[in-house]
């Protein structure tokens, strides 16, 4: 699905000067460049803080400890997303209240998720699946309203902006009170391992972030509350650092592959080609397209046996796992998550477009359709 070989090949010599010199340095925990990596980081999305850690999912953790929330807090979270999002709020003991999601766009809007604010509610995760931004105007004005924390999920849309309605363009993950993202190496902005990171621009939040992230300690050995150990290492960092000055050409060159796709596919009537949004780019963390149902299967089988890598991004909806079978009833249902996940499927984008063979994929999805 992605060709993490070919982008390496390209950068090597920088990615391979700049891990020797790491190893060199021997500041191998917290050295020099995670403080650079942070502050390039911070300029690039035009945020004061960015607080690296191990992974995303940590950092989806992390963020919901620093906001001092109780068990039995609800937290409104996509139930069309990755497991991460709703497994950090059910890991500390709050409620995650699995919200429908705009059937075109694949995201969670203010208008959908207003209906399930309570008493209860405390915080909202918009996720800001495959690459573009949620309807953050919207959420954000509920969130105001409701006087709740906004958490944006940003693994898989770092690099995409937003716009307001009066113009305002921000990056996404610096909208809400905390933004969080991974850099698994698949992501967008990926390293050679695990790795994450939380953003904000409130210092007292950062505070926080920093602190749970260090074991709940300001000053070595002076613990203030019950934290974690979640640390980005420095060879990733340095990894990181490097790739950051290219993730524009990358996202560009996604948009281009997105292009393609979007014209070999247009006149095809069964299949739904990506809705972009009006007031958001896009950085197409995955091509997801929506297929009548009777015809996934046999098309995934006919690809598969074509060698065209093809991946269903998600076919189970969040409230239908046994992980989180005790927050819903046994006849809990929605209507849009249910009917994407019987229709969608992402085949191969990547920021190696010699190396793509998109010319054969488009060919035989179309010799699949003309049969």
């Amino acid at each position: 699905m992605v060709d993490l070989k070919g982008q390496y090949n390209k950068i090597k010599d920088q990615i391979d000067t700049a891990v020797i010199q790491t190893i060199e340095s021997t500041g191998f925990i917290n050295g020099p460049i995670v403080k650079e990596f942070s502050k390039s980081l911070e300029e690039y999305l035009g945020v004061k803080h960015v607080i690296p850690c191990a992974n995303g999912t940590d950092a989806l953790q992390i963020a919901l400890m620093a906001l001092s929330l109780k068990p039995g807090d609800e937290v409104i979270c996509p139930s069309f997303t990755y497991v991460a999002t709703a497994e950090v709020i059910s890991l500390l003991g709050l409620t995650p209240v699995m919200s429908d999601v705009d059937p075109d766009t694949f995201n969670i809007t203010a208008e959908i998720i207003k209906p399930l604010i309570t008493s209860k509610t405390k915080a909202i995760v918009p996720v800001h699946l495959y690459g573009q931004s949620c309807d953050m105007e919207g959420i954000m004005n509920l969130a105001d309203e409701f006087g709740l924390y906004v958490i944006e999920d940003n693994a898989q849309a770092i690099g995409a902006k937003y716009t307001f309605s009066d113009g305002i363009e921000k990056n996404t993950g610096t909208i809400g009170h905390i933004g969080t993202t991974s850099f698994f190496p698949s992501k967008n902005l990926g390293c050679y391992g695990d790795g994450g990171a939380m953003f904000t621009n409130d210092v007292e939040i950062a505070k926080n972030l920093k602190m749970i992230a260090n074991h709940g300690q300001e000053v070595k050995y002076y613990h203030k509350v019950t934290g974690c150990n979640s640390r980005l290492d420095s060879i990733q960092a340095a990894i990181l650092n490097i790739k950051l000055n290219h993730l524009d050409s990358y996202s560009s060159s996604r948009n281009k592959m997105a292009k393609y796709y979007d014209e070999s596919f247009s006149e095809i009537s069964e299949l739904s080609i990506p809705k972009r949004q009006h007031n958001s780019t896009h950085v197409f963390h995955q091509y997801t397209l929506k297929i009548l149902p009777e015809l996934r299967n046999s098309l995934i089988d006919f690809l598969k046996e074509n060698n065209i890598p093809v991946m269903i991004y998600y076919p189970v909806p969040l409230y239908k796992q046994e992980a989180f079978s005790n927050y819903v009833t046994s006849d809990f249902t929605i209507t849009n998550v249910e009917e994407l996940c019987n229709t969608v499927f992402s085949l191969p984008i990547h920021t190696e477009i010699e190396n793509s063979s998109q010319e054969f994929i488009t060919q035989k999805i179309k010799e699949f359709f003309n049969k």
